[in-house]
């Protein structure tokens, strides 16, 4: 999904401000800035890399479900991209607190992840072992979607297992349970939501 600074400006009014912003990559993975979306891609974010793999070499090793190596309110954005549903369930609001504590007022995160109805409907049509895209990781099949990329679990990497997952309904529901003070949810051009959360301003 393609997500402008301007489209983010337009949500966000404080990012009309001008001054540089710091961004969160949660669960960052190896570096490659290229790989940011589009809104993160303007010079006037400084990224800081987060992942639990000290292999990808992060900024900060952590786990996304207590970031005590991050301090409180002192990021103005968080990406998350697939790291939500490599939690357990019970493990979702405790991420969601940290991403929301992090954030300083008025931030705001954005994530993507898989969404569950749009691959239900994949495996209604039978086709829950079929190819459907190729990824860096490899080819990808409903499968793979839903239970996390099977050829990486099988080569030892526990991390790319999914454990829990979220419809649009429900990951809107999680952030407002949360806390965030404004929440958007999208439909991805895949088989993806991508969400907007916004943290109340100071004084809210």
């Amino acid at each position: 999904m393609k997500i402008t600074y301007d489209d983010l400006s337009s949500l966000i009014p404080s990012l009309n401000q001008g001054q540089p912003k710091t961004l969160l990559h949660i669960g960052c993975g190896k570096a490659d800035r290229t790989r940011l979306p589009e809104c993160f891609q303007d010079s006037r974010w400084q990224e800081i890399r987060l992942d639990i793999d000290p292999a990808v070499q992060p900024d900060i090793v952590s786990t996304i479900t207590e970031m005590t190596a991050v301090e409180t309110g002192s990021m103005d954005a968080i990406w998350s991209s697939h790291n939500l549903e490599h939690l357990e369930d019970f493990q979702v609001p405790q991420a969601l607190a940290e991403i929301r504590r992090v954030l300083k007022p008025g931030g705001f995160a954005l994530i993507t992840l898989p969404d569950l109805e749009r691959i239900a409907q994949l495996i209604v049509e039978g086709k829950i072992d079929e190819v459907i895209y190729v990824s860096p990781a490899g080819p990808i099949t409903p499968l793979d979607m839903l239970f996390g990329h099977q050829a990486s679990v099988a080569r030892g990497n526990s991390y790319m297992a999914h454990r829990t997952g979220f419809t649009r309904k429900r990951l809107g529901r999680k952030l407002i349970e949360a806390g965030f003070e404004e929440v958007r949810i999208l439909p991805g051009q895949g088989y993806d939501l991508w969400a907007i959360a916004r943290t109340p301003t100071a004084g809210a």
